[in-house]
C-alpha cells in the first residue's frame, strides 16, 4: 500500500480528496498552481504543470501520481512511466480524456454508442459535414476544452472562420472535430471506479442539468432510471473503463435521446462534478473510491444512503465577501443542507462551492438544495 498520493493540480477535486485520504491514512500530497489554489490545506509545491522539471521532482517525492485535471502534458507522463513512477491513470488511458479526436476514434473502434462526427480542417470539410446532417453541427476543439469552452453549436461553416484561421496559423495540421447535434432527452452520467487489478464499482446515473455549457444540478439516481436504463448506463461505462484501461474514477457523460438511445458525449479521468453528490449520498464517495483506486486497495461499497440526492453548484457566490461569510444564514435556515466552499474569491460563472441535500421525495430534496444554494446567489 503507498504511503503518499500526489496529486497535479490544486483545484476543487484536489481539495475534496483530503479528508478521505486523512481517514485511509494517506499522505495527500498536491502539486498546486498558485498559493491561493483550493487544495493549498495539502500544496507541497507550487509550480506549472506543464514543466517537465517541476513535475519530475514532485513526483520523486511521492509513491503514486494522480490527477486533479487532464492537462498535464503526454511527454511528461510518459517520462515518468519510463522512469518507474506510478501513474494513474496511464498516459496511455488519459490520452483519449485529453483528446477529444482519439476518444470517438477508440470509442467508436469498440463499438461503443456516440453520435456520428467526423475530423475537419478546413471550412469546406465542415460545410459538407453540416449539409449532411441537417444543417447543424456540434464543433468542438480537440483539446483543452471543459464546462463549455471549445465548443460550439454551428449552421454555417463560417461560423468557425477563426478557429480553421487558427489551425493555419499554428502550421500544425489541427483539426476540429464535428458531430451531429443530438436531440436528447436529458444529459446522465455514470461513474465508475477501477483499480489497476480489474475491480471495478459504478454509482447510480445520474441526470444532469446545465446552464450555460456549465453543471448547475445532478439528481442521484436520474429520475426514472430504475432498471433497464441503470444497467445500460453501467455496462457503457464498464466498457469503457475496461476499454481504455482506466484506473481510478472514470465519469462517462452521456446523452438519453428522444429516441431512447444512450449516447456517450465526454470523458473524466479523475472525481467530476456529477460525482458530487457521493460525498453524502453514497457510502463511499468519489473521492475515497479514486484513493482506494489508484492505491490498488480494495473498492468501497456505493450503495445509496438515501432514496434520492440533490447537488447545486454555487455558479459565482456573493457580490461581496465570501461564502463562508454566508454560513450563518444559509445553515440555520437550512440544517439538512451540507454546504461545500472551494476556498476561491466570487466571480461570476466560477463554482466556488456545492449545496447537497439527500431525503426521501425527490421534489422535497430538490427544494431544499435549491433554495439553500440560492442564497449564496445574491
Amino acid at each position: 500500500m503507498p504511503d503518499i498520493i500526489g496529486v497535479i493540480g490544486g483545484g476543487q477535486l484536489a481539495r475534496m480528496m483530503i479528508p478521505p485520504a486523512v481517514a485511509l491514512g494517506l499522505d495527500l500530497q498536491v502539486l498546486a498552481e498558485t498559493d491561493e489554489s483550493s487544495a493549498r490545506l495539502a500544496a507541497v509545491r507550487v509550480g506549472d504543470y506543464r514543466d517537465a522539471d517541476t513535475v519530475s521532482s514532485f513526483a520523486d517525492t511521492v509513491d503514486v501520481v494522480t490527477f486533479d485535471h487532464e492537462h498535464v502534458p503526454q511527454p511528461i507522463l510518459r517520462n515518468l512511466m519510463a522512469r518507474g513512477v506510478a501513474v494513474h491513470p496511464h498516459p496511455e488511458a488519459l490520452l483519449y480524456a485529453q483528446d477529444k479526436i482519439l476518444m470517438r476514434q477508440k470509442l467508436s473502434k469498440l463499438g461503443l454508442p456516440v453520435p456520428e462526427w467526423a475530423r475537419v480542417s478546413s471550412p469546406e470539410q465542415l460545410a459538407d459535414f453540416l449539409s449532411a446532417h441537417g444543417g447543424r453541427g456540434v464543433l468542438k476543439t480537440a483539446r483543452g476544452g471543459y464546462d463549455g469552452k471549445g465548443v460550439r453549436m454551428v449552421t454555417d461553416a463560417a461560423e468557425a472562420s477563426d478557429w480553421f484561421a487558427a489551425l493555419a496559423e499554428d502550421g500544425n495540421g489541427g483539426e476540429l472535430l464535428v458531430e451531429e447535434r443530438v436531440d436528447f432527452r436529458r444529459e446522465l452520467a455514470q461513474l465508475i471506479a477501477r483499480r489497476p487489478s480489474g475491480e471495478s464499482a459504478t454509482w447510480a446515473v445520474v441526470e444532469t442539468v446545465q446552464k450555460n455549457g456549465v453543471c448547475a444540478e445532478v439528481l442521484a439516481p436520474a429520475p426514472g432510471s430504475e432498471g433497464r436504463l441503470a444497467e445500460t448506463a453501467a455496462e457503457i461505462a464498464t466498457r469503457v473503463a475496461d476499454g481504455l484501461g482506466v484506473t481510478g474514477v472514470l465519469a462517462v457523460e452521456m446523452f438519453e435521446t428522444t429516441d431512447e438511445r444512450i449516447l456517450i458525449n465526454e470523458l473524466a479521468m479523475r472525481p467530476h462534478n456529477s460525482g458530487h453528490w457521493t460525498i453524502e449520498g453514497s457510502v463511499t464517495s468519489q473521492f475515497e473510491q479514486h484513493l482506494r483506486a489508484v492505491s490498488d486497495l480494495p473498492l468501497g461499497a456505493t450503495d445509496l444512503r438515501s432514496p434520492y440526492t440533490v447537488m447545486i453548484n454555487v455558479l459565482g457566490g456573493p457580490s461581496a465577501g465570501t461564502m463562508e461569510d454566508l454560513y450563518p444564514e444559509v445553515l440555520g435556515q437550512y440544517p439538512s443542507a451540507k454546504v461545500h466552499s472551494y476556498g476561491k474569491q466570487p466571480r461570476p460563472g466560477r463554482k466556488v462551492g456545492h449545496v447537497t441535500v439527500t431525503g426521501d421525495t425527490l421534489d422535497e430534496t430538490a427544494y431544499l438544495a435549491r433554495a439553500a444554494a440560492s442564497l449564496f446567489d445574491r
